[in-house]
């Protein structure tokens, strides 16, 4: 037909009601539609009553619903069976993801306890230091002190020895002039 579309209507009606229809048809076509040409002719057939007409549409209706509530309730399903897909693809995914948590979570327990080891060894080495620092206080002191007694007793071995410097020239002194006095000479 060439993308042409014939249209056949059935009437049974007077001849002034089936012109009053054809003069309605070409006032109110719609504005894509072209009507080449209207054809009247006598049928000869018989013409569903208007009821049972109705009745006709109304069941083929009904059957194209079944039809594509079918297919849309197959889509539907698919679709369901897709989503459950998903969700048990979703449900392994948390699974690996709680699983990856618990490693997480042991690794920082353990991660924890070697932090607490550190700070104990931490403790520790504070004390042995601050042990450290003690003893090399007290041995500083202790230095101090034999450093100040050391120099007290070269200090008073000093003047000892001075002193004992000081006699034996005296002596010698007093000895010369002995000498001196005695006659021999020196």
């Amino acid at each position: 037909m060439d993308g042409k579309q014939a249209v056949e209507i059935l009437l049974d009606s007077s001849e002034d009601k089936v012109s009053a229809f054809i003069d309605l048809i070409e006032r109110k076509k719609p504005e894509a539609a072209v009507v080449e040409s209207i054809q009247v002719e006598d049928y000869s057939g018989s013409v569903m009553e208007i009821e049972s007409y109705y009745r006709y549409l109304t069941a083929l209706q009904l059957e194209k619903i079944a039809t594509y509530g079918g297919q849309m309730l197959k889509k539907q399903d698919s679709m369901l069976e897709k989503q459950d897909e998903m969700l048990s693809k979703q449900d392994e995914m948390s699974g690996k993801m709680d699983r990856m948590l618990e490693k997480q979570d042991e690794m920082l327990r353990k991660m924890d306890t070697m932090l607490e080891k550190q700070d104990g060894m931490l403790r520790k080495q504070d004390e042995t230091i601050r042990a450290i620092r003690e003893e090399g206080r007290k041995t500083r002191e202790k230095i101090s002190s034999s450093t100040k007694l050391i120099s007290s007793k070269l200090d008073n071995m000093t003047y000892l020895l001075e002193e004992r410097f000081k006699r034996l020239e005296e002596e010698v002194e007093r000895i010369k002039r002995a000498l001196i006095k005695a006659g021999i000479d020196i």
